[in-house]
């Protein structure tokens, strides 16, 4: 990562109060990059203040400092309607329209800086911190720590060793980098376990996931000589297994481990008529343009779109059509 210019560690130290935000339906890096930000502001004497407009997931409540996240507008409004400069901070969102349903109102609050590693990173912010090809936004905010030279807590570097481990498949993907594993084996002489973490993340499945894993694997299809795997889940299916939406959370690895496939697509349908559809791949081929056809973005490797008002064998025919365009002109 290059160094950070020295207008955004300004920004952030001329700042008395913040308020941290990241994308709806946050994963493990976008909820680990943000908690861990804010117990190392919090640690230099900024008062902070972290909004999601949803409860964290019950997959990450194990991450310190979850059950301090702020899920009231109102109060948003409350701490930086007070005394004292405010500024913003946006993490893991290539996309303002990823910060929620309140995003033009808290836009409208302050300044905003905003701190991301997506390819797909549409410009937004007063303030921009992007390093494209950085593992994660979690290794973003480690070295934001150091330039700002403030300390990492166990709580932070637990947080940020999450981060990075859920944007990296615990280091198997191709954005880990020397550098990446160097942050890692610091955060282990804070103190972090690794076994912890990957049990948290990997090791706590619940009888309800794994009834809708069996439902959503037998949706499995392959098109285009077993290239390509698609599964989806119906809004219906959530009933049957007495699960929830987030406890599809990583399906679609399920299709993408196949020996051949080299794209995988998991649509899923909400029961508020959305479809939004995760894409992974393998090789060469960059998922990140699909989905950017239909106004989503992500990684090369890792990337998702969002339809409205679309029934789910449209959408699923759409992306087909799609990924088959694209390996046509390969």
């Amino acid at each position: 990562m290059e160094a950070i210019p020295e207008t955004i560690l300004d920004t952030i130290r001329q700042a008395e109060k913040m308020v941290l935000l990241t994308h709806v339906h946050p994963d493990g890096d976008a909820l680990g990059s943000t908690l861990a930000l804010r117990d190392i502001l919090e640690g230099i004497g900024k008062k902070t203040l972290v909004f999601l407009e949803e409860p964290v997931s019950f997959l990450y409540t194990f991450m310190p400092g979850s059950d301090r996240v702020c899920t009231d507008i109102g109060k948003v409004k409350e701490f930086t309607g007070g005394a004292g400069s405010v500024l913003l901070i946006s993490l893991d969102a290539g996309d303002k329209n990823r910060l929620g349903k309140y995003g033009e109102e808290l836009l409208a609050l302050a300044p905003l800086l905003v701190i991301d590693h997506h390819v797909s990173f549409d410009e937004f912010g007063d303030y921009r911190l992007i390093s494209v090809g950085i593992s994660s936004t979690g290794e973003m905010v480690y070295e934001l720590a150091l330039a700002l030279r403030a300390s990492v807590s166990l709580p932070a570097a637990k947080n940020l060793f999450t981060a990075i481990c859920s944007d990296t498949g615990f280091f198997r993907y191709e954005s880990t980098k020397p550098r990446t594993m160097r942050i890692a084996a610091d955060l282990l002489e804070l103190g972090v376990h690794p076994e912890e973490i990957g049990s948290a993340l990997y090791d706590n499945a619940s009888l309800p996931r794994l009834q809708l894993l069996k439902e959503v694997l037998d949706t499995l299809q392959l098109h285009a000589d077993g290239r390509v795997a698609v599964v989806h889940l119906e809004d219906d299916m959530l009933d049957r297994a007495r699960a929830e939406m987030d406890d599809s959370e990583g399906f679609v690895e399920y299709p993408r481990s196949l020996r051949k496939v080299e794209v995988a697509i998991f649509l899923k349908e909400h029961k508020d008529g959305l479809i939004s559809v995760s894409l992974r791949s393998k090789g060469d081929f960059d998922v990140s343009e699909v989905a950017r056809i239909f106004g989503g973005g992500g990684h090369r490797k890792a990337a998702g779109c969002r339809f409205q008002g679309e029934k789910l064998a449209s959408v699923r025919s759409r992306m087909l059509a799609a990924v088959n365009a694209r390996f046509a002109a390969a």
